[in-house]
């Protein structure tokens, strides 16, 4: 307990990195100071987060969690629209999807597998969320064949195309929500554990809309600075927008996870990591899509068949470590593993 008011300390970097970027400082710095700012900052989203789950149950709380950290995802992205960086977009989207079906979640398994020996949660739930992402993979495929397949396919028809899907993937989003927090609530709910917040609901909303805030503005300066601060690594664009550029937006959104999971608060867990992916899968993408379009700056749903592979070996591993509503540290181990596979593969993918 005596640890937390040093690290909440750190958010004096948040005006130092703003301090830096006004006054023209080297990108190396600006890059690094923004990266250690969010730390603090993804603390208290986190803390503000568990607030408001105890007020409201855990599924909107987690839905609440997932939603914020991916509006940090959606600004970057939006930035990078605005700069006609369309395929860093895309490869950020797959990315992040990827990182918290393997990364956040096997980490979040690991350390509550460590801590807790078995843990449960509502393997209906985590039902919902993986016909969720099949449907999303259904959506990424589906143009990408029609791309690769159609001779002589025009700008015209990939945009239509890439318009219907996107359409269709946010209704089947807002079904889904519906259909978890409205019609059929009563078979998602979790045991609550008596617990009594220590803010009020306002004081949690005033916390999160501030802090997300915070977060969206420290990304932006990690995502301008990024590209000048690694090109003495070599890193290529694909590798930096699939890994490097989530693992950083989504920084907030990995800590509340492992935190929820090391208190016994698994569903919580899967509505952060599993519930970001199907959120961007299913809304922030296509969303993306039509904000391209709104700003003169297209974007099509088609994408890579390696990005579309990984996205899909993802969905089914999470898919059969949810099947039985129970986790373990071994589980946890997988899928991180997984990811360092993947993580490999796409940094040495331009050199095959």
């Amino acid at each position: 307990m005596k640890a937390r008011p040093s690290l909440d300390q750190m958010v004096v970097l948040v005006p130092v990195a703003v301090a830096l970027r006004i006054f023209g400082a080297p990108d190396l710095a600006i890059f690094l100071t923004s990266a250690a700012a969010i730390v603090p900052l993804a603390g208290v989203i986190g803390r503000a987060t568990e607030e408001l789950a105890l007020h409201t149950g855990p599924r909107v709380g987690g839905l609440v969690n997932a939603t914020f950290g991916n509006v940090t995802e959606l600004i970057i992205s939006v930035f990078l629209i605005l700069d006609d960086r369309i395929e860093i977009v895309k490869a950020s989207l797959t990315g992040s999807i990827l990182g918290n079906l393997l990364l956040v979640l096997g980490l979040s398994l690991l350390v509550g597998g460590v801590k807790h020996e078995r843990q449960t949660f509502n393997a209906r739930s985590a039902s919902v969320h993986a016909t969720s992402l099949a449907l999303a993979v259904t959506g990424l495929l589906m143009p990408a064949l029609f791309a690769h397949g159609a001779n002589g396919d025009t700008f015209a028809q990939r945009e239509i195309v890439s318009g219907v899907v996107a359409g269709v993937l946010i209704l089947m989003y807002v079904a889904a929500l519906a259909f978890t927090l409205v019609t059929h609530e009563h078979l998602f709910r979790t045991p609550q554990e008596g617990e009594v917040p220590t803010w009020s609901r306002r004081r949690a909303v005033a916390v999160l809309l501030v802090t997300t805030g915070l977060v969206a503005l420290m990304s932006e300066f990690l995502v301008s600075s990024l590209e000048p601060a690694l090109d003495s690594l070599g890193l290529s664009e694909l590798f930096v927008g699939l890994i490097l550029i989530p693992v950083i937006g989504n920084a907030a959104e990995h800590s509340s996870a492992v935190m929820f999971a090391l208190r016994n608060k698994v569903d919580v867990t899967l509505e952060i990591a599993i519930g970001s992916s199907t959120q961007i899968a299913l809304f922030v993408a296509p969303v993306l899509v039509f904000i391209s379009l709104a700003v003169g700056h297209p974007m099509d749903f088609v994408f890579a068949t390696s990005e579309v592979a990984a996205v899909g070996l993802s969905a089914l591993l999470m898919t059969l470590i949810s099947l039985d509503g129970e986790s373990n540290w071994l589980e946890g181990a997988q899928l991180i593993g997984a990811y360092a596979v993947m993580a490999v593969s796409f940094f040495f993918v331009e050199h095959l």
